[in-house]
């Protein structure tokens, strides 16, 4: 194999696999001689690659975490199993993940070869999600359409539902994807009113990249995340919320979406007060998923939701 670039690709396809390779046995591999081999890895040293080599009769090399993530090389199995999983991240909004499987979903899928592609919706279509909060699904391929005119600067087109129904075509200057724990929102400029506005993602519809390039104007609140808060709680009411938990407060923030953060009133016990703005019905739901004991102090509206959904959930049972 005399082609250097190739050969180095193999190498390190070879090297990826968890195990360690002994020079004589990549030599034969490759069809080159073991001085090529130690060439060979220290050109990938130089690129980045962390190649730990062992002395000895039984020694060889083999890859090892390095201070920075390089290039990864995947096999169609790999690559198919990877973009799956970042779809269903990316699709139901994980807290914690969410952003980040955007951005990775939007590199892999554009170096995907079409045959994977199929594979990939194949196997997504044939998956039934457990949870599906509350029916407001996002295809990846919007949202991966939307990272990608983010990131790379470019006006975008769509159409877009508002919350009365109407229906609207809108040219936006991209911003951020924000993720709320359970929906996506676009935080863009609006070309044709002139002023910001955020979108749920899950009514936008037809999105395609115009081509023009952008430079990115001055968010008001600074803060894709500020003002997304900022937007929603001028559309939502506030609640006053106030609940004890039976449970550290620790175990009981980490259920809770990232925004809500509990204070400790013992070893086995928090209490959360906050302002919020949000459906009653969603925040009874989500306390109902931290899966402790809990009591709510206020507001009366919350307290009489979660009661109604216990009645309800209990009929069930009996019926």
């Amino acid at each position: 194999m005399t082609d250097t670039p190739a050969r180095l690709l193999n190498l390190l396809s070879l090297l990826q696999t968890p195990r360690e390779w002994p020079g004589s046995e990549l030599a034969d591999r490759l069809s080159v001689s073991p001085r090529t081999i130690r060439r060979d890895i220290g050109r990938l040293r130089d690129l980045g690659y962390p190649v730990e080599a062992t002395r000895g009769a039984v020694g060889g090399y083999r890859l090892v975490a390095g201070t920075a993530m390089p290039p990864l090389l995947l096999d169609d199995e790999e690559a198919v199993a990877i973009a799956v999983g970042l779809r269903a991240g990316a699709g139901h909004a994980i807290e914690g993940v969410e952003e980040a499987s955007v951005r990775a979903l939007a590199k892999l899928e554009q170096v995907l070869p079409s045959r994977l592609r199929h594979r990939v919706s194949t196997l997504q279509n044939a998956t039934i999600p457990l949870t599906r909060g509350d029916g407001a699904t996002v295809t990846p391929q919007t949202l991966t359409t939307l990272a990608g005119a983010v990131t790379g600067q470019e006006r975008l087109r769509f159409g877009y539902r508002a919350g009365n129904g109407a229906e609207s075509k809108r040219l936006v200057e991209p911003y951020r994807l924000v993720s709320t724990g359970r929906r996506w929102y676009l935080v863009a400029y609006d070309m044709e009113r002139e002023d910001w506005r955020t979108f749920r993602v899950d009514r936008v519809s037809d999105p395609f990249p115009t081509g023009a390039r952008f430079s990115p104007r001055e968010l008001p609140a600074g803060d894709a995340a500020v003002y997304m808060s900022r937007s929603m709680a001028r559309t939502l009411p506030e609640i006053e919320m106030d609940v004890s938990f039976e449970a550290p407060a620790q175990f009981v923030a980490g259920r809770l979406p990232a925004h809500l953060t509990p204070v400790p009133t013992g070893e086995t016990s928090c209490r959360l007060r906050t302002r919020i703005a949000d459906s009653v019905e969603w925040l009874a739901v989500r306390l109902v998923l931290v899966d402790v004991a809990f009591t709510i102090h206020g507001p009366e509206s919350l307290a009489a939701c979660a009661e109604e959904l216990g009645a309800r959930l209990a009929a069930s049972v009996r019926r």
